[in-house]
Protein backbone atom coordinates (compact mmCIF):
# COMPACT_ATOMS: atom_id res chain seq x y z
CA UNK A 1 0.00 0.00 0.00
CA UNK A 2 1.31 3.43 -0.91
CA UNK A 3 1.05 6.51 1.27
CA UNK A 4 -1.59 7.86 -1.12
CA UNK A 5 -3.84 4.92 -0.16
CA UNK A 6 -3.53 5.39 3.60
CA UNK A 7 -6.67 5.83 5.66
CA UNK A 8 -7.20 8.70 8.07
CA UNK A 9 -6.55 6.39 11.03
CA UNK A 10 -3.27 5.21 9.52
CA UNK A 11 -2.14 8.78 8.83
CA UNK A 12 -2.96 9.80 12.40
CA UNK A 13 -1.09 6.83 13.80
CA UNK A 14 2.01 7.51 11.70
CA UNK A 15 2.22 11.23 12.44
CA UNK A 16 1.64 10.59 16.16
CA UNK A 17 4.48 8.08 16.16
CA UNK A 18 6.77 10.51 14.38
CA UNK A 19 5.97 13.35 16.79
CA UNK A 20 6.37 11.11 19.83
CA UNK A 21 9.82 10.07 18.66
CA UNK A 22 11.06 13.47 17.45
CA UNK A 23 9.16 16.48 18.80
CA UNK A 24 11.26 18.45 21.28
CA UNK A 25 10.38 22.10 21.98
CA UNK A 26 13.98 22.74 23.02
CA UNK A 27 15.38 22.15 19.53
CA UNK A 28 16.18 25.13 17.34
CA UNK A 29 13.33 26.18 15.04
CA UNK A 30 15.40 25.75 11.87
CA UNK A 31 16.75 22.34 12.89
CA UNK A 32 13.23 21.10 13.63
CA UNK A 33 11.93 22.37 10.31
CA UNK A 34 14.79 20.68 8.49
CA UNK A 35 13.77 17.43 10.14
CA UNK A 36 10.17 17.97 9.08
CA UNK A 37 11.21 18.69 5.49
CA UNK A 38 13.27 15.50 5.36
CA UNK A 39 10.44 13.46 6.90
CA UNK A 40 7.76 14.84 4.60
CA UNK A 41 5.39 15.62 7.47
CA UNK A 42 5.84 19.37 7.05
CA UNK A 43 3.99 19.39 3.71
CA UNK A 44 2.50 15.88 3.51
CA UNK A 45 0.60 16.56 0.26
CA UNK A 46 3.79 17.42 -1.63
CA UNK A 47 5.46 14.73 -3.78
CA UNK A 48 7.71 12.31 -1.92
CA UNK A 49 10.77 13.30 -3.93
CA UNK A 50 10.22 16.93 -2.97
CA UNK A 51 9.91 16.99 0.82
CA UNK A 52 6.41 15.55 1.05
CA UNK A 53 4.70 12.19 1.53
CA UNK A 54 2.45 12.12 -1.51
CA UNK A 55 -0.72 12.14 0.60
CA UNK A 56 -4.01 13.52 -0.74
CA UNK A 57 -4.47 17.19 0.11
CA UNK A 58 -7.46 16.27 2.24
CA UNK A 59 -5.12 14.56 4.71
CA UNK A 60 -3.22 17.77 5.46
CA UNK A 61 -5.79 19.06 8.00
CA UNK A 62 -5.56 15.66 9.74
CA UNK A 63 -1.81 16.04 10.09
CA UNK A 64 -2.25 19.63 11.30
CA UNK A 65 -4.66 18.44 14.00
CA UNK A 66 -2.06 16.01 15.34
CA UNK A 67 0.59 18.75 15.39
CA UNK A 68 -1.77 21.06 17.28
CA UNK A 69 -2.63 18.33 19.78
CA UNK A 70 0.96 18.27 21.07
CA UNK A 71 1.77 21.91 20.34
CA UNK A 72 4.28 21.02 17.61
CA UNK A 73 5.41 23.85 15.32
CA UNK A 74 5.14 23.23 11.58
CA UNK A 75 7.25 24.29 8.62
CA UNK A 76 7.15 27.90 7.45
CA UNK A 77 4.00 28.15 5.36
CA UNK A 78 2.67 31.67 5.66
CA UNK A 79 3.03 34.57 3.26
CA UNK A 80 4.44 34.76 -0.26
CA UNK A 81 6.72 31.78 0.37
CA UNK A 82 3.64 29.54 -0.02
CA UNK A 83 2.97 30.99 -3.48
CA UNK A 84 6.63 30.63 -4.40
CA UNK A 85 6.61 26.97 -3.39
CA UNK A 86 3.41 26.18 -5.30
CA UNK A 87 4.71 27.91 -8.43
CA UNK A 88 8.13 26.27 -8.27
CA UNK A 89 6.55 22.85 -7.74
CA UNK A 90 4.33 23.37 -10.77
CA UNK A 91 6.81 24.95 -13.20
CA UNK A 92 10.30 24.64 -11.78
CA UNK A 93 13.10 22.34 -12.82
CA UNK A 94 14.56 19.78 -10.45
CA UNK A 95 17.39 22.25 -9.84
CA UNK A 96 14.90 24.97 -8.85
CA UNK A 97 13.12 22.64 -6.43
CA UNK A 98 16.32 21.39 -4.84
CA UNK A 99 17.68 24.93 -4.44
CA UNK A 100 14.63 26.84 -3.22
CA UNK A 101 12.13 24.52 -1.53
CA UNK A 102 14.26 23.69 1.55
CA UNK A 103 14.81 27.36 2.43
CA UNK A 104 11.10 28.03 2.04
CA UNK A 105 10.17 25.22 4.43
CA UNK A 106 12.70 26.14 7.10
CA UNK A 107 11.87 29.86 6.87
CA UNK A 108 15.52 30.74 6.29
CA UNK A 109 14.69 32.41 2.97
CA UNK A 110 11.74 34.76 2.50
CA UNK A 111 10.00 35.84 -0.69
CA UNK A 112 8.03 38.68 -2.26
CA UNK A 113 5.82 38.93 -5.35
CA UNK A 114 6.95 41.44 -7.99
CA UNK A 115 3.78 41.64 -10.10
CA UNK A 116 1.84 44.92 -9.76
CA UNK A 117 3.10 48.12 -11.39
CA UNK A 118 2.13 51.78 -10.99
CA UNK A 119 1.17 52.17 -14.64
CA UNK A 120 -0.90 49.02 -15.19
CA UNK A 121 -3.12 48.77 -12.10
CA UNK A 122 -5.10 45.53 -12.15
CA UNK A 123 -4.02 44.81 -15.73
CA UNK A 124 -1.21 42.42 -14.82
CA UNK A 125 -0.59 41.51 -18.46
CA UNK A 126 0.21 45.17 -19.07
CA UNK A 127 3.44 44.90 -17.07
CA UNK A 128 6.14 47.10 -18.60
CA UNK A 129 9.11 46.15 -16.43
CA UNK A 130 11.56 44.82 -19.00
CA UNK A 131 14.14 42.04 -18.95
CA UNK A 132 16.77 42.11 -21.70
CA UNK A 133 19.26 39.33 -22.35
CA UNK A 134 22.77 40.77 -22.38
CA UNK A 135 25.98 38.76 -22.27
CA UNK A 136 24.09 35.67 -21.18
CA UNK A 137 22.24 37.31 -18.27
CA UNK A 138 18.85 38.97 -17.90
CA UNK A 139 19.07 42.68 -17.10
CA UNK A 140 15.91 44.01 -15.47
CA UNK A 141 14.65 47.60 -15.38
CA UNK A 142 11.32 48.87 -14.10
CA UNK A 143 9.18 49.52 -11.05
CA UNK A 144 6.86 47.35 -8.96
CA UNK A 145 4.45 48.39 -6.23
CA UNK A 146 2.25 46.93 -3.45
CA UNK A 147 4.96 44.35 -2.89
CA UNK A 148 4.39 42.75 0.51
CA UNK A 149 7.55 41.96 2.50
CA UNK A 150 9.97 43.18 -0.19
CA UNK A 151 11.88 45.10 2.51
CA UNK A 152 13.21 41.87 3.98
CA UNK A 153 12.77 39.33 1.16
CA UNK A 154 15.68 37.24 -0.07
CA UNK A 155 14.06 36.41 -3.41
CA UNK A 156 11.24 37.74 -5.56
CA UNK A 157 8.76 36.22 -8.01
CA UNK A 158 9.26 38.54 -10.97
CA UNK A 159 7.02 39.01 -14.00
CA UNK A 160 8.83 41.00 -16.68
CA UNK A 161 8.47 41.72 -20.41
CA UNK A 162 11.00 39.99 -22.62
CA UNK A 163 9.37 40.55 -26.03
CA UNK A 164 7.85 43.93 -26.94
CA UNK A 165 6.83 42.74 -30.40
CA UNK A 166 4.54 39.99 -29.08
CA UNK A 167 0.97 40.61 -27.90
CA UNK A 168 0.75 41.59 -24.25
CA UNK A 169 0.04 38.13 -22.79
CA UNK A 170 2.72 36.41 -24.90
CA UNK A 171 5.67 38.72 -24.31
CA UNK A 172 6.06 38.07 -20.58
CA UNK A 173 8.51 35.78 -18.80
CA UNK A 174 8.82 34.70 -15.17
CA UNK A 175 11.96 34.88 -13.07
CA UNK A 176 13.25 34.17 -9.58
CA UNK A 177 15.29 37.23 -8.66
CA UNK A 178 17.81 37.81 -5.88
CA UNK A 179 16.53 40.80 -3.89
CA UNK A 180 19.89 41.39 -2.18
CA UNK A 181 21.73 43.05 -5.04
CA UNK A 182 22.75 46.66 -5.78
CA UNK A 183 20.25 47.11 -8.61
CA UNK A 184 17.22 46.86 -6.33
CA UNK A 185 15.86 49.64 -4.11
CA UNK A 186 12.93 49.04 -1.77
CA UNK A 187 10.83 51.75 -0.11
CA UNK A 188 8.10 50.90 2.41
CA UNK A 189 4.65 52.44 2.00
CA UNK A 190 2.73 53.74 5.03
CA UNK A 191 -0.83 52.40 5.26
CA UNK A 192 -3.84 54.13 6.76
CA UNK A 193 -4.11 51.39 9.40
CA UNK A 194 -0.68 52.26 10.77
CA UNK A 195 1.18 49.29 9.26
CA UNK A 196 3.77 49.27 6.49
CA UNK A 197 3.49 45.86 4.86
CA UNK A 198 3.71 47.04 1.26
CA UNK A 199 6.62 48.44 -0.70
CA UNK A 200 7.52 50.03 -3.99
CA UNK A 201 10.51 48.42 -5.67
CA UNK A 202 12.82 50.06 -8.21
CA UNK A 203 14.89 47.76 -10.43
CA UNK A 204 17.83 49.37 -12.22
CA UNK A 205 20.02 46.99 -14.21
CA UNK A 206 19.18 44.23 -11.74
CA UNK A 207 20.57 40.86 -12.78
CA UNK A 208 18.85 37.49 -13.10
CA UNK A 209 20.97 34.48 -13.92
CA UNK A 210 19.57 32.50 -16.89
CA UNK A 211 19.05 29.40 -14.75
CA UNK A 212 16.58 31.38 -12.63
CA UNK A 213 14.07 31.74 -15.43
CA UNK A 214 10.94 29.81 -14.41
CA UNK A 215 9.06 28.19 -17.28
CA UNK A 216 9.70 28.79 -20.96
CA UNK A 217 10.54 32.16 -22.47
CA UNK A 218 7.32 34.04 -23.21
CA UNK A 219 5.21 31.81 -20.92
CA UNK A 220 5.29 34.16 -17.96
CA UNK A 221 1.53 34.69 -18.04
CA UNK A 222 0.94 30.94 -17.72
CA UNK A 223 3.29 30.69 -14.74
CA UNK A 224 1.85 33.85 -13.13
CA UNK A 225 -1.64 32.36 -13.42
CA UNK A 226 -0.51 29.48 -11.21
CA UNK A 227 0.73 31.96 -8.61
CA UNK A 228 -2.51 33.96 -8.74
CA UNK A 229 -4.78 30.91 -8.58
CA UNK A 230 -3.04 29.77 -5.41
CA UNK A 231 -3.18 33.28 -3.98
CA UNK A 232 -6.93 33.52 -4.59
CA UNK A 233 -7.55 30.08 -3.17
CA UNK A 234 -5.76 31.17 0.00
CA UNK A 235 -7.74 34.43 0.15
CA UNK A 236 -11.13 32.71 0.33
CA UNK A 237 -10.86 32.10 4.06
CA UNK A 238 -10.02 34.21 7.10
CA UNK A 239 -6.59 33.00 8.13
CA UNK A 240 -5.13 34.10 11.41
CA UNK A 241 -1.56 34.87 12.17
CA UNK A 242 -1.17 35.94 15.76
CA UNK A 243 1.65 36.04 18.27
CA UNK A 244 2.46 32.35 18.42
CA UNK A 245 2.36 30.04 21.42
CA UNK A 246 3.26 31.33 24.87
CA UNK A 247 4.65 27.93 25.85
CA UNK A 248 8.23 27.63 27.12
CA UNK A 249 10.93 26.20 24.91
CA UNK A 250 13.54 27.33 22.41
CA UNK A 251 11.36 26.56 19.38
CA UNK A 252 8.50 28.68 20.69
CA UNK A 253 10.83 31.55 21.56
CA UNK A 254 12.32 31.53 18.07
CA UNK A 255 8.89 31.27 16.46
CA UNK A 256 7.69 34.30 18.44
CA UNK A 257 10.75 36.23 17.28
CA UNK A 258 10.02 35.22 13.67
CA UNK A 259 6.43 36.44 13.96
CA UNK A 260 7.57 39.74 15.46
CA UNK A 261 9.98 40.39 12.58
CA UNK A 262 9.66 38.43 9.35
CA UNK A 263 5.93 37.80 9.73
CA UNK A 264 5.06 41.26 11.07
CA UNK A 265 3.56 42.39 7.72
CA UNK A 266 0.81 39.79 8.14
CA UNK A 267 -0.30 40.49 11.70
CA UNK A 268 -3.11 42.78 10.55
CA UNK A 269 -4.48 40.30 8.00
CA UNK A 270 -7.22 39.01 10.35
CA UNK A 271 -8.55 42.60 10.56
CA UNK A 272 -8.84 42.96 6.78
CA UNK A 273 -11.31 40.05 6.71
CA UNK A 274 -13.70 41.91 9.04
CA UNK A 275 -13.25 39.70 12.11
CA UNK A 276 -16.50 37.74 12.11
CA UNK A 277 -15.35 36.19 15.40
CA UNK A 278 -15.61 39.57 17.15
CA UNK A 279 -19.03 40.63 15.85
CA UNK A 280 -21.25 39.16 18.58
CA UNK A 281 -18.77 39.86 21.44
CA UNK A 282 -18.54 43.46 20.17
CA UNK A 283 -22.33 43.87 20.18
CA UNK A 284 -22.57 42.43 23.69
CA UNK A 285 -19.75 44.57 25.02
CA UNK A 286 -21.39 47.72 23.68
CA UNK A 287 -24.75 46.75 25.17
CA UNK A 288 -26.60 46.80 21.83
CA UNK A 289 -27.02 43.06 21.32
CA UNK A 290 -30.82 43.38 21.71
CA UNK A 291 -31.16 46.39 19.43
CA UNK A 292 -33.37 45.30 16.46
CA UNK A 293 -31.36 47.23 13.87
CA UNK A 294 -28.07 45.86 15.16
CA UNK A 295 -29.40 42.30 15.30
CA UNK A 296 -30.59 42.57 11.69
CA UNK A 297 -27.21 43.81 10.48
CA UNK A 298 -25.34 41.18 12.50
CA UNK A 299 -27.60 38.44 11.12
CA UNK A 300 -27.01 39.66 7.57
CA UNK A 301 -23.24 39.68 8.05
CA UNK A 302 -23.15 36.24 9.70
CA UNK A 303 -25.29 34.78 6.91
CA UNK A 304 -22.86 36.07 4.30
CA UNK A 305 -19.92 34.71 6.31
CA UNK A 306 -21.47 31.24 6.55
CA UNK A 307 -22.21 31.20 2.82
CA UNK A 308 -18.61 32.20 2.09
CA UNK A 309 -17.40 29.45 4.42
CA UNK A 310 -19.33 26.87 2.40
CA UNK A 311 -17.81 28.22 -0.80
CA UNK A 312 -14.35 27.90 0.75
CA UNK A 313 -15.12 24.33 1.76
CA UNK A 314 -16.01 23.48 -1.82
CA UNK A 315 -12.66 24.88 -2.92
CA UNK A 316 -10.85 22.83 -0.28
CA UNK A 317 -12.80 19.72 -1.29
CA UNK A 318 -11.64 20.23 -4.87
CA UNK A 319 -8.09 20.60 -3.62
CA UNK A 320 -8.44 17.40 -1.57
CA UNK A 321 -9.41 15.56 -4.76
CA UNK A 322 -6.20 16.77 -6.35
CA UNK A 323 -7.80 19.25 -8.71
CA UNK A 324 -5.67 22.28 -9.67
CA UNK A 325 -6.80 25.72 -8.46
CA UNK A 326 -9.61 26.98 -10.66
CA UNK A 327 -12.20 29.74 -10.89
CA UNK A 328 -13.70 28.72 -7.56
CA UNK A 329 -10.87 30.69 -5.99
CA UNK A 330 -12.24 33.85 -7.62
CA UNK A 331 -15.74 33.08 -6.32
CA UNK A 332 -14.39 32.60 -2.81
CA UNK A 333 -12.27 35.73 -2.97
CA UNK A 334 -15.18 37.85 -4.19
CA UNK A 335 -17.34 36.40 -1.42
CA UNK A 336 -14.65 37.33 1.11
CA UNK A 337 -14.84 40.95 -0.09
CA UNK A 338 -18.60 41.04 0.44
CA UNK A 339 -18.19 39.52 3.90
CA UNK A 340 -15.52 42.07 4.86
CA UNK A 341 -17.74 44.97 3.82
CA UNK A 342 -20.71 43.52 5.70
CA UNK A 343 -18.57 43.11 8.83
CA UNK A 344 -17.29 46.65 8.45
CA UNK A 345 -20.84 47.99 8.29
CA UNK A 346 -21.98 45.92 11.29
CA UNK A 347 -19.00 46.88 13.44
CA UNK A 348 -19.55 50.55 12.55
CA UNK A 349 -23.22 50.35 13.54
CA UNK A 350 -22.31 48.71 16.83
CA UNK A 351 -19.46 51.07 17.72
CA UNK A 352 -21.03 54.33 16.57
CA UNK A 353 -18.70 57.31 16.96
CA UNK A 354 -16.30 55.16 19.02
CA UNK A 355 -15.29 53.47 15.76
CA UNK A 356 -13.07 56.48 15.04
CA UNK A 357 -10.99 55.97 18.19
CA UNK A 358 -7.70 54.17 17.62
CA UNK A 359 -5.18 52.50 19.91
CA UNK A 360 -5.88 52.23 23.63
CA UNK A 361 -8.65 54.85 23.33
CA UNK A 362 -10.62 52.67 20.92
CA UNK A 363 -12.91 49.76 21.66
CA UNK A 364 -11.07 46.45 22.07
CA UNK A 365 -7.77 48.38 22.19
CA UNK A 366 -8.37 49.87 18.77
CA UNK A 367 -9.00 46.59 16.97
CA UNK A 368 -12.42 47.76 15.78
CA UNK A 369 -10.95 50.94 14.26
CA UNK A 370 -8.23 48.86 12.61
CA UNK A 371 -10.89 46.60 11.08
CA UNK A 372 -12.68 49.55 9.54
CA UNK A 373 -9.59 50.90 7.76
CA UNK A 374 -8.19 47.46 6.84
CA UNK A 375 -11.16 45.79 5.13
CA UNK A 376 -10.74 47.69 1.81
CA UNK A 377 -7.53 45.70 1.27
CA UNK A 378 -9.40 42.41 0.82
CA UNK A 379 -11.08 43.83 -2.30
CA UNK A 380 -7.73 44.70 -3.86
CA UNK A 381 -5.13 42.09 -2.90
CA UNK A 382 -4.77 39.15 -5.27
CA UNK A 383 -6.82 40.87 -7.98
CA UNK A 384 -9.57 43.42 -7.51
CA UNK A 385 -13.26 42.56 -7.21
CA UNK A 386 -13.72 43.76 -10.79
CA UNK A 387 -11.11 41.30 -12.03
CA UNK A 388 -12.78 38.44 -10.12
CA UNK A 389 -16.16 39.33 -11.65
CA UNK A 390 -14.63 39.19 -15.12
CA UNK A 391 -13.12 35.77 -14.39
CA UNK A 392 -16.43 34.44 -13.05
CA UNK A 393 -18.48 35.79 -15.94
CA UNK A 394 -16.10 34.65 -18.68
CA UNK A 395 -14.73 31.36 -17.35
CA UNK A 396 -17.62 30.02 -15.28
CA UNK A 397 -20.74 31.54 -16.84
CA UNK A 398 -19.22 31.46 -20.34
CA UNK A 399 -20.43 34.99 -21.05
CA UNK A 400 -18.91 36.93 -23.98
CA UNK A 401 -15.59 38.55 -23.19
CA UNK A 402 -15.49 42.30 -22.88
CA UNK A 403 -14.27 44.18 -25.92
CA UNK A 404 -10.52 44.76 -25.82
CA UNK A 405 -8.35 46.82 -28.14
CA UNK A 406 -4.97 45.92 -26.67
CA UNK A 407 -4.71 42.15 -27.18
CA UNK A 408 -4.24 41.89 -30.94
CA UNK A 409 -1.25 44.15 -31.54
CA UNK A 410 2.42 44.17 -30.50
CA UNK A 411 2.76 45.41 -26.94
CA UNK A 412 5.07 48.23 -28.01
CA UNK A 413 2.10 49.67 -29.96
CA UNK A 414 -0.36 49.51 -27.05
CA UNK A 415 -1.06 52.94 -25.49
CA UNK A 416 0.13 53.03 -21.90
CA UNK A 417 0.03 55.39 -18.93
CA UNK A 418 -2.30 57.82 -20.64
CA UNK A 419 -4.57 60.19 -18.71
CA UNK A 420 -8.06 61.10 -19.90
Amino acid sequence: MTDADMTEAQVRADVRAYLKANWDPNRSLVDWRKMLAESGWGMPHWPKQWFGRGLPSGMTPIVDEEFEAVGAVGVAKMGIRVLAAATILAHGTDAHKARFLPGILTGEETWCQLFSEPGSGSDLAGAATRADLKDGKWIVNGQKVWTTSAHHAHFGLLLARTDWDAVKHKGLSYFLIDMHQPGIQVHQLAQMNGHASFNQVFLTDAVVEPENQLGELGEGWKVATTTLMNERRGADSARKYEGGSDRPGRIYEEERAEIATVMAPYTWYPQRTGRVDLLIPHAKAKGVYDDPEVRQEVARALTLAKSAEWTARRARAAQALGRPPGPEGSIGKLAASHVARAMNKAHTLIAGADAMLTGADGHMDGVIAEILVSTPAISIAGGTDEIQRNIISERILQMPKENRTDTDRPFRDVPRNQVG
